[in-house]
Order: C-alpha cells, then structure tokens, then sequence
C-alpha cells in the first residue's frame, strides 16, 4: 500500500485526476470505478478539465458505479445514478451508454446484486477503482464487520452512515436504510485501488485502515490485501498516522516513471 500525503483537496485531485488521465492514454477504454460524496469532487473537476484542454481524450472510457440506494425513484437526485451522471458522467462529454450500476429500483434487489455482479466481470473488470472512506472505516457501503470476501449484495446502512449522508437530503428520515454495493471482495478485483480522504473526521479510519490489522471491523483494512492500492490523504487526514514522516519520505524519493 502506498500513500500519499498532500497538502489540500484540491492537490490530491489533481494527483488522482492524472492518474486517471494516463490509465486513459494507455487504455482508451478503460473501465473507471467512481465514488459519490464531498470528497471526490476535487477529482472529477480536474479530470474534467483536462478533458476541455486536450490533454486527455475520455470519449472511449467507462464509468462504473460503487452502490446505490435501494427505494429512490428513477430519477431522484440523490439517486448515486443520478449523481454520478451528474458530477462525472456528462463533465466528461460522455453519454449515459458509458455508464453501468446496479438497479436500485428493481422489484427483485438480490437478482439486480447478481446481474450487476455479472456485468463487471463481462465488461472486463474495474481499471480504476476509486474509493472514499466512512467515519467508521466502511468502504463502498460495506460498514463494519462486512465479510473480506463479500460480493455485490444488499446492505443495511448503520445510523452513523444515515446521519452522514443526511446532509444531502432535506433530512435523515429521507436517507434511505438499504443500499446495493459491492463487496469487498468485488472491490478488491479491481486492478488499481485509490482511496481518497480528506478531513480531521477521517484521520481515525484512516489510521486503523492503513496502520492498524486487517480486521473486517474496519473494511477499508481491506486494502492492505491489494497489490496495488494508494491512499491519498490530505494533512488533516493524515493526522493520526504514525507513520506519516515514512510516508512522506518514501513518496518524495519515489521514481517518477513509476506513477500513483
């Protein structure tokens, strides 16, 4: 695991947006993993712009969903469908034919988890997944004591998730209580893994996820199994981290052809 220490938000999008740039350069097609949430706004910005300079051509790429809530109407805007349509999907002068996630309004969820299952396996596999972290360490929305070896499943959310999530509804009591994500274990397949996180809120789950033992109490510890997985921490993230000095060492002496 390798992580990245930087000053702002905005440092680690950029840093994230390039790495999905040059996955783009080397692989037109690539299939690119998205989270929603505050956090990787920064990223989808960046990419976007590059996009707009020529520095980069998307029209070929893909774009995958990590969850969704269960219960919203079609279209609703905080549907992660809509979301992701929204903050990734049309910046990138894509179409929604670019576009895969699973059917949260489907009147048999444990069938649209398989079917969803099933077409990240045909479409090749996640490229690049990105990743934000919970409060509570969960990742996608695997919460605490999630199996390592979960697939694309229903999940009921935690309390502490609803009250996170809250802020983009009129209120928690709108925050729906069941989601489809996918598993740990479909997450780890993917063959590149970045976590972004930014804030003091953050700095604990990250600490536990990077530092302490892989443990299905944080399912974020999860990336300690991946061959290639990077966290990208701003400074008030990385905060807890008794290994930072390292950190930042180890990332100011890393060659640069070898890329995030």
């Amino acid at each position: 695991m390798e992580v990245v220490i930087v000053p702002d938000s905005a440092t680690g999008g950029e840093l994230i947006a390039e790495a999905m740039a040059a996955l783009l350069r080397r692989k037109p097609d690539a299939l690119l993993g998205v989270s929603t949430g505050s956090t990787p706004l920064p990223v989808y910005k960046a990419l976007a712009a590059k996009v707009r300079a020529f520095e980069v051509d998307a029209s070929h790429a893909r774009i995958c969903q990590l969850d969704e809530y269960v219960g919203l109407p079609s279209g609703h805007p905080e549907a992660y469908r809509s979301v992701v349509l929204r903050e990734v999907v049309e910046p990138l002068g894509l179409t929604d034919a670019s576009f895969m996630g699973p059917d949260g309004s489907a009147d048999d969820v444990a069938a649209a988890c398989l079917d969803y299952e099933r077409a990240l396996a045909e479409a090749g596999g996640v490229d690049l997944q990105l990743l934000g972290i919970g409060t509570d360490g969960h990742i996608g929305f695997n919460e605490p004591c999630s199996s390592l070896a979960s697939r694309t499943r229903i999940k009921t959310l935690t309390e502490q998730t609803r009250q996170d999530n809250a802020r983009f509804f009129k209120g928690v009591d709108e925050v729906p209580h069941h989601v489809i994500t996918q598993g740990i274990g479909t997450i780890l397949q993917a063959r590149h893994l970045v976590l972004l996180a930014t804030g003091e809120a953050k700095a604990h789950a990250v600490a536990l996820a990077v530092e302490g033992p892989l443990s299905a109490l944080v399912p974020a510890s999860a990336l300690q199994l991946h061959p290639h997985a990077t966290v990208v921490v701003d400074e008030a993230a990385a905060s807890s981290l008794k290994l930072a000095d390292y950190f930042r060492a180890t990332y100011a002496a890393k060659p640069l052809w070898q890329g995030l």
